[in-house]
């Protein structure tokens, strides 16, 4: 019921935007009113469903799923990144939570960093060439854009980290749901890079792959977790016979 509500609320925002600069002579007009009214209702509706399920015991959170696969707009000597992106939002405006598991990275000596963002459009039709910019609803100068996640450690060809405190959110009016995660060739420059480019995208290079963000249950979640910190607790092991 709260994937249905959050699918209500997305395309009423996306009504909505398309209805910023309404024309009074058009038949239509008065319809953005409607929308942001059901915008609101539909809101408040989804935060009240939460309450009842966070006070009943029930796990309240929202989660999503990502299926990183190979950008179909490669050249054959590029590298073949696949694998998971996992989110979890534990209440109304909390920030979001994620898993990222990607592996057929080049394998290289030393650590390497690849940046991860947020990208307006789920359109995969062209690989992730056709997923638009970067997500960037209020108009800010990256790396503020929801969804900039940055830079992620590389070793052995895998990739693979938990993060919190993400700024992006799997519901409301700028909610990531629907649009696409894309993992980049290079190394974000943070906004540093000193051109137009880098305060865009953070000159982050080549779309290596993509996936588009679509809401799931809960087991996801608690499977990675668990496969998480038993990888974790191997490579300690590890670290300590090594030492």
């Amino acid at each position: 019921m709260l994937a249905l509500l959050c699918a209500y609320l997305l395309t009423a925002t996306h009504a909505s935007e398309a209805w910023t600069n309404p024309d009074p002579q058009d038949p239509g007009f008065g319809m953005e009113e409607q929308i942001r009214d059901m915008h609101a209702k539909v809101t408040e509706i989804w935060q009240e469903m939460k309450q009842r399920r966070a006070a009943s015991g029930q796990d309240a959170a929202l989660h999503a799923a990502c299926r990183v696969l190979p950008s179909a707009a490669l050249a054959a000597a590029q590298p073949r990144v696949r694998g998971l992106v996992l989110f979890r939002q534990l209440r109304p405006g909390a920030l979001l939570e994620a898993f990222f598991h990607l592996e057929g990275f080049p394998t290289e000596p030393n650590v390497t960093s690849r940046a991860i963002h947020v990208h307006q459009f789920g359109d995969l039709t062209q690989g992730c060439d056709t997923t638009g910019p970067h997500y960037n609803p209020l108009g800010v100068p990256h790396p503020k854009h929801p969804g900039d996640f940055g830079n992620f450690a590389v070793r052995d060809g895998q990739l693979w980290k938990y993060r919190s405190g993400l700024n992006a959110s799997l519901c409301g009016p700028h909610a990531i749901v629907g649009r696409a995660v894309v993992v980049h060739e290079g190394e974000d420059d943070l906004g540093r890079g000193g051109n137009q480019a880098s305060v865009e995208n953070g000159n982050a290079g080549r779309r290596l792959a993509c996936c588009v963000v679509g809401l799931c249950g809960p087991g996801p979640w608690a499977r990675q977790a668990q496969e998480h910190a038993e990888h974790k607790k191997r490579r300690r092991e590890s670290e300590c016979k090594t030492s």
